[in-house]
Order: structure tokens, then sequence, then C-alpha cells
């Protein structure tokens, strides 16, 4: 689907769609290697349990940076029309 889709269908700026979309899969990443890094302390895995909380972190980081983003452009004025 085109960003000018997104729009149309569902009534939100595209780079608003965007940024809510990039916002959820980190989310959902992050919320899927906690599971991975339960599964590596079951194990024993100290290198597995390091890698896959190395891996959450950049997806919890990811997900502020588009919070932030999203949140900056939803305060600011929308142009006329859309």
């Amino acid at each position: 689907m085109s960003d000018r889709d997104n729009e149309q269908y569902t009534g939100t700026a595209d780079e608003h769609y965007n940024l809510i979309s990039v916002l959820y899969h980190a989310l959902e990443g992050a919320s899927t290697y906690e599971i991975y890094v339960q599964d590596a302390e079951e194990a024993g895995d100290d290198e597995l349990i390091e890698f896959f909380q190395q891996l959450q972190d950049e997806e919890y980081q990811r997900a502020e940076r588009a919070k932030e983003l999203l949140a900056k452009r939803i305060a600011a004025p929308q142009p006329v029309g859309r």
C-alpha cells in the first residue's frame, strides 16, 4: 500500500501512520525479545541473554525515538486540507 493509500483509507497523515507503525513494531519486537531472554535464562546461556537484551534495548530506543517524532508532528499545526 502506498503512502497515499494510507492517508486515504485511514484518515491519518502518512508521516503519522508510518511513525505509529514503527512504534508498534518496535514495541512488538521488544516484547518478543523478552520471551527470548527468558528462554536463554532458563537455558543458562549468558551470551544469548546479553544478545537478546541488547536487541530489546535497541527496540525500546527505536520506540522512544518514534514517540518523540510523532509527538512533535502531532503538536505542529497541520496545513489546511489535511
